[in-house]
């Protein structure tokens, strides 16, 4: 190697070298240059810390500055250059003490304080204070007071603290004054009003905050609106606009919506189209709920869709896809809806994320799914899911959006919650012209530890009736969509007032909750109880002295009969009897709100069997059907019909206890047990003995108060009623063993009696009641109460009538 070779390869070390000590001496001289940097003025912040927050040393005095007051510790900050030093001089913020709030009545200091950004042991923002002014002022705006007022200010302390006081003047409710409505034609404005769950101002604004004012609500009641659109006809529907403007001088909110109706439309045809070659259109077109002549229905459309759905993913065409064509005729108003069936993308489901839910459980938001992971992506039962999660009431909200996959026949589906409170205590009152005073204390729990069962303690207590009952139900048993569940329940009642005796009932029922379709569901059930009737036999109630005489106030015989004695077959019913029943309840809903009903059918059916084991034996059936539809603008008809039997079969005669007792429930203007077959020896007006078999009807017509707002909950009625309770199949000789049959003939006087007799004269009429009458209806801030005044028009011989019933009471 020569020489010259040699000192390259030490010129190029030695280049090598020379570039890797460059930056080091940048870095040496970086670090120079830091600490040259002067703090003056920091009393609680480290010099450090304010260095930490210099960029570069470089820059401007300016930039410094900015860089400096940027991060809200500092009233002032000035930065100047001496020779080599940069001098910074701050002017630290006080450190806040305490957050406190002044004037707030309306809003819990508590729920301000977690809304603003201002916190003690932190250092004071002017900025940071001005935007929580704006933001109390949001909240105040949200809850009704959108002239709330609010100021902050300090108070000096010690050592360099301070307080901040927010000054809040709430002012009056800003509510929403008026909702008006343009362009509307087939409905007027107060039915409209009425679909939507923002409410306008009033005298009962003080118990209420549906008529304050929320974008978001606003929304919601547009959507509504919608879809009543949309489920009558309207298919051309749209809101065009809402304008809400802020009156000063009326103090609220004046909301403007303006809709485009459009014309009704009816269905010209319906026909399904399919394209899987193993699937004929005809198989499919019997499942459909749309059908030529009815008017169009959005919702009913929904329902077809998932019908089809479910039918087809049944079959096993698992990526199938229905989706519906209208084809509109302007000219006759007709829609006519094609249905097609055709193979879908084969999408398959990667993953379900649950997110959001810090109460409950993963499996009970998973189990209202019908498809899980691996399974094909279908929208219509992912729609389906986010519908059944909604009408569950164990969230705030539910949101369910996709995202793609690991490969490109993959989605995740991510399930959004948020839970909120299911529990609830309440304590109910009221009053009833049957019961008198009753209170109730209960407590439920409508998803008990996250896992959707529900859960119910209740006790009741009233003038003439006292009980206990206690409820389980899992929606989901063994997995599946029946819900399973007992009930534990002890009841008193006093009939004293209306028969001559009183009942304990005592026992437990189980039952079983199967879904047939959407609308028709069957429930089995087993029930075991104990009726335990006793006659009594007091000063106040003296029931039974003619058999077992009052020292001191029974007199001479028949003086007994006038004080009120029962009948010889309420005294021989007298005792504990074990009831052990099976029976099943099969329901059809189609109501369209089950609280307030305007449209839709009702009918429930409980067919039962008494005698696998304890002592009835017998076999009784009741229906009931209830239709409601609206005449006009809120104006509601209901029909109702009513009907049942029951036979005793063996060995064994009809207990009383388990005969039909009616009155009001089923005519109007009658009295509790009023109604039906009864013993004319003693006093025939509480001497009901029950009947076997009962049938009634009834017509009404609901309508809304002219002038008062809907808000106060008054509704009117007018009915009329009709039925009969008849058939007495029980014994009629009670005499004791190896007595003879005292029975005096019919019409005999009750001066004439030598002793009670020992047989019943049944009075079993098959006579027609009927009564018309007016209702007053009160969705009351206490609950649900109805005053009912019925004139009898017909009646039979020994009916006891009632004009006047009023009957109330809910949770509070």
């Amino acid at each position: 190697m020569t020489l010259t070779t040699k000192r390259g390869r030490h010129l190029v070390k030695g280049l090598r070298s020379g570039l890797v000590a460059l930056p080091l001496t940048v870095v040496v001289a970086g670090g120079a240059l830091a600490q040259s940097i002067v703090v003056q003025g920091n009393r609680r912040v480290e010099a450090d810390t304010v260095r930490s927050y210099i960029t570069s040393p470089s820059n401007s005095p300016a930039e410094i500055r900015r860089e400096l007051m940027a991060t809200g510790m500092f009233t002032n900050v000035s930065v100047a250059r001496r020779g080599s030093d940069l001098v910074v001089t701050v002017s630290e913020n006080d450190l806040i003490n305490r957050v406190a709030f002044e004037g707030n009545k309306k809003l819990n200091k508590d729920i301000l304080g977690s809304e603003v950004q201002t916190k003690a042991r932190q250092p004071y923002s002017q900025a940071t204070v001005d935007a929580d002014i704006a933001r109390i002022r949001e909240i105040y705006r949200q809850s009704g007071r959108g002239l709330a007022s609010v100021t902050a200010r300090t108070v000096d302390l010690p050592n360099g603290r301070i307080d901040v006081v927010f000054t809040i003047d709430e002012g009056d409710k800003t509510g929403v004054k008026e909702i008006n409505f343009v362009g509307n034609k087939a409905y007027s404005g107060s039915k409209l009003r009425n679909l939507m769950t923002t409410t306008e101002m009033n005298f009962l604004s003080f118990l209420k905050t549906s008529d304050v004012y929320d974008p978001d609500r606003i929304a919601s009641d547009e959507e509504l609106i919608r879809r009543y659109y949309l489920k009558n006809g309207y298919a051309d529907f749209r809101i065009v606009s809402t304008d809400v403007q802020f009156d000063e001088a009326r103090g609220g909110y004046i909301v403007t919506i303006t809709v485009d109706e459009g014309q009704p439309y009816k269905v010209s045809g319906v026909r399904v189209e399919s394209q899987i070659p193993d699937v004929s259109s005809e198989q499919l077109q019997g499942i459909v709920t749309t059908s030529a002549g009815d008017t169009y229905n959005a919702e009913a459309v929904e329902k077809s869709l998932d019908r089809l759905t479910t039918e087809l993913g049944r079959r096993g065409y698992a990526f199938t896809q229905v989706r519906p064509a209208g084809v509109r005729d302007a000219d006759t108003h007709t829609i006519g809806i094609d249905y097609v069936v055709e193979e879908g993308p084969r999408v398959y489901i990667e993953r379900i994320n649950i997110r959001g839910n810090t109460r409950t459980r993963d499996y009970v938001v998973r189990r209202e799914f019908d498809i899980g992971e691996g399974d094909a992506f279908n929208k219509v039962l992912i729609d389906r899911a986010l519908r059944r999660l909604n009408n569950l009431g164990y969230f705030k909200s539910v949101r369910i959006t996709n995202e793609p996959g690991s490969s490109p026949d993959r989605v995740i589906v991510n399930v959004d919650v948020e839970d909120q409170a299911t529990g609830q205590f309440s304590v109910s009152g009221g009053y009833s012209t049957s019961d008198g005073l009753i209170g109730e204390v209960a407590v439920s729990e409508s998803n008990f530890l996250g896992r959707g069962q529900y859960v119910r303690l209740a006790g009741s207590w009233g003038q003439r009736s006292q009980g206990v009952d206690f409820s389980f139900t899992e929606p989901y048993f063994l997995g599946q969509r029946m819900a399973a569940g007992f009930d534990l329940f002890s009841k008193y009642t006093d009939n004293t007032n209306y028969s001559r005796y009183t009942n304990r009932v005592t026992g437990g029922q189980l039952r079983l909750g199967l879904p047939i379709t959407e609308d028709t569901t069957v429930t089995l059930r087993y029930s075991l109880y104990q009726s335990n009737l006793k006659v009594p036999n007091t000063y106040d109630d003296p029931f039974n002295d003619c058999w077992y005489p009052i020292y001191g106030f029974t007199g001479p015989y028949p003086d007994c009969i006038y004080n009120g004695e029962a009948s010889v077959a309420i005294k021989e019913a007298a005792g504990k009897t074990i009831t052990s029943l099976v029976g099943a309840t099969f329901t059809y809903n189609t109501l369209d709100n089950i609280r307030n009903p305007h449209s839709g059918l009702y009918v429930e059916v409980k067919p039962d069997v008494a005698g696998l084991g304890g002592d009835s034996r017998f076999i009784r059936a009741t229906a009931e059907a209830r239709y409601y539809r609206e005449l006009y603008d809120d104006v509601v008809g209901m029909i109702r019909v009513q009907g049942g039997r029951v036979q005793a079969f063996g060995d064994k005669d009809l207990r009383i206890v388990d005969n039909f007792f009616l009155g009001p429930s089923l005519v109007r203007g009658f009295a509790p047990s009023g109604i039906g077959p009864r013993d004319l020896n003693g006093d025939s007006s509480a001497n009901a003995l029950g009947g076997n078999t009962y049938f009634g009807g009834s017509l009404e017509v609901q309508f809304p108060i002219w002038g008062l707002p809907r808000d106060l909950g008054l509704r009117g009625a007018v009915f009329a009623d009709a039925g009969t309770l008849f058939g007495y199949d029980g014994a009629t000789n009670f005499a004791p063993y190896g007595v003879p049959e005292y029975c005096p003939p019919v019409g005999t006087p009750v001066t004439a009696y030598t002793a009670q007799p020992t047989c019943v004269n049944v009075l079993d009429k098959k006579t027609i009641r009927s009564s018309v009458g007016a209702s007053l209806l009160w969705q009351s801030p206490l609950g649900p109460l109805r005053f009912d005044y019925a004139f009898v028009l017909t009646k039979a011989t020994g009916d006891q009538t009632q004009a006047f019933r009023f009957s109330g009471g809910t949770s509070f």
